[in-house]
């Protein structure tokens, strides 16, 4: 047996002659990890370029958009975003939480016109401490659901799977978003 050292963890890791290591290739990974890191808020950024496709947005009304996660939990993980930068729903008008469900009530039907999903799991991550990747600027995450998509990959190896390259996704979502 030889002893590597994990390039991930640095700790020793047994491998046996003979037994082949298994790769999930994840190119699209690339893009994120030589991108530019600069500060700022994405979702309020984003939404100023006219480069909707580029940056995955798949809806826009007056108050709120809805933007596709790029990094998913499954496929069709989208965000409902309002424009005003808040971190709380507290700081939001009544017109615009209004806005804010009906959005997020039209990417519910639209998710079900191109994906047929079993269910939704959503929830609005407020602070830190719950979650929050993007604390200063509040959303709703709305992720389609199926019966076993929590498959073993998921269970064994905390590798999920996503079956779908994420612009053919934008491209389905866009059209059930506009149809």
């Amino acid at each position: 047996m030889h002893r590597r050292y994990s390039r991930y963890s640095g700790q020793k890791v047994k491998f046996k002659r003979g037994n082949q290591m298994k790769v999930l290739w994840a190119p699209w990974r690339m893009d994120y990890i030589l991108s530019d890191k600069t500060k700022g808020c994405i979702f309020c950024d984003l939404p100023e370029q006219d480069k909707d496709r580029e940056n995955l947005i798949l809806y826009r009304s007056s108050h709120n958009f809805v933007i596709m996660n790029r990094y998913p939990y499954n496929n069709g993980h989208i965000m409902v975003v309002p424009y005003v930068h808040t971190h709380s729903l507290d700081a939001l008008s009544d017109e615009i939480m209004l806005d804010f469900m009906k959005v997020t009530q039209h990417a519910v039907r639209s998710i079900n016109k191109a994906f047929v999903p079993e269910g939704f799991n959503m929830g609005i991550n407020i602070g830190k401490i719950a979650g929050a990747g993007m604390e200063e600027h509040m959303h709703l995450h709305m992720v389609p659901r199926w019966a076993g998509d929590t498959s073993f990959m998921t269970v064994f190896d905390e590798v999920r799977v996503i079956p779908e390259h994420i612009l053919s996704t934008y491209d389905k979502l866009y059209a059930a978003f506009h149809s």
